[in-house]
């Protein structure tokens, strides 16, 4: 996203953080996290999720700032909510999910795309069935690779990361409870 660096700089500072402070915080440098903060750099999903752990923020929450929220029982495709985009697209159910309980993804993993060497760690429960393509999952010590109709569970303390091995993309419906992501 364009304003992602933006959003970073505008919360990092409504905390009351420094760069130098937030970079300590969520383990970067703090050369990183001007860069992003500028716009000359994208960090990876697993650098991303760091630094939003550091400002005690999770993806759905730093998304969907500024979203309206109204009460809706149904989407249409072009409806979902898209928190990230690039090699990796994440589109969810709903704009603000606050006070909710459970987050949806619909994700796009294109051939090759990653969630970054620093592996995700979040606060929930997820779990997900490949709709298609291939996905490599690690889990801890445990790394399976994925095809259409199989899916996986786990609990997301444990540190974690996806790949997509294949040469088609990989379309992953998904949950987190909480939305922790």
């Amino acid at each position: 996203m364009e304003n992602l660096g933006a959003r970073l700089k505008s919360l990092r500072t409504a905390r009351g953080l420094s760069q130098r402070r937030l970079a300590v915080v969520a383990g970067v440098s703090n050369a990183t996290i001007s860069l992003i903060e500028h716009g000359r750099t994208d960090p990876s999903m697993g650098l991303l999720k760091r630094i939003l752990d550091g400002l005690g923020v999770s993806f759905a929450e730093f998304f969907a700032q500024g979203a309206v929220r109204e009460e809706k029982y149904f989407y249409r495709e072009n409806e979902l909510a898209e928190i990230s985009s690039g090699p990796i697209s994440y589109l969810q159910v709903g704009n603000d999910l606050a006070g909710s309980q459970l987050q949806i993804l619909y994700e796009r993993y294109r051939p090759g795309a990653d969630t970054g060497q620093s592996m995700l760690r979040h606060d929930a429960e997820e779990g997900g069935v490949i709709i298609a393509g291939r996905l490599e999952v690690t889990v801890g010590e445990h790394t399976q690779t994925l095809s259409t109709g199989d899916a996986y569970r786990f609990n997301s303390r444990l540190p974690h990361r996806f790949r997509n091995t294949g040469h088609e993309d990989c379309v992953i419906v998904s949950a987190c409870t909480p939305p922790s992501f």
